[in-house]
């Protein structure tokens, strides 16, 4: 009785972090685990060093083995294609999805991107590691003059069906600020740190990184 209670409580938790009001939680990973970072020229680290893109801010911080796999001007459709590989070679305990923003610049259907994502969230699921989506905004003139970017919807609507951790306005704040870009659409790397630090707190807060 007292583990069917747990378990409901357990559900419960993860319904609520769904639903936005609170993230997910989940067990904590220890130093050495394995984080797959799949993305574009924002993971690749594209306007600051290698070292100083925000998935290697991430290793140093956790002692995770981090896999850069971030490809500049790569596209949902192009990394949903590559993630089948990169799982079983490297068979992540995290993968931290950063993926869209080219979609949106070539104003590819959006349908597309949101069903590329979709797919790569449920076969990360389905691998046994934890899903992390960082939410991308959708590109506009007048949102990065007033530094006032949005994050496409999608994303939320994408981790609340899958109960995946979300990292929210991460990207869309760095954007906006002038003093932490390298040019219109990367971050310099005080932005990549922005980017980690905001990161880092979400893993906290869903005790993926122990305290």
């Amino acid at each position: 009785m007292k583990r069917r209670t747990a378990l409901v409580a357990l559900l419960a938790v993860n319904a609520l972090g769904a639903c936005g009001k609170r993230p997910p939680r989940f067990q904590p990973l220890p130093p050495g685990s394995v984080a797959l970072f799949l993305g574009d020229s924002l993971t690749a680290g594209t306007g600051s060093s290698a070292g100083e893109a925000f998935p290697a801010v991430v290793a140093r911080q956790t002692g995770w083995q981090v896999i850069n796999a971030g490809v500049p001007g790569d596209t949902s459709a192009g990394a949903r294609e590559r993630l089948p590989s990169l799982l079983a070679e490297h068979r992540p305990a995290v993968v931290v999805v950063t993926i869209g923003g080219n979609d949106f610049l070539r104003r590819l259907p959006l349908d597309e991107t949101r069903a590329n994502i979709d797919a790569m969230l449920s076969a990360i699921g389905a691998a046994g590691a934890v899903q992390v989506l960082v939410a991308v905004p959708q590109p506009s003139l007048l949102g990065a003059a007033s530094g006032s970017l949005r994050d496409a919807p999608i994303y939320e609507q994408l981790a609340s069906t899958h109960r995946a951790a979300l990292l929210p306005d991460a990207i869309a704040t760095v954007l906006g600020d002038a003093s932490l870009k390298a040019d219109p659409i990367h971050p310099n790397a005080a932005g990549q740190r922005r980017l980690a630090e905001r990161l880092l707190s979400l893993l906290q807060d869903t005790r993926l990184l122990g305290s």
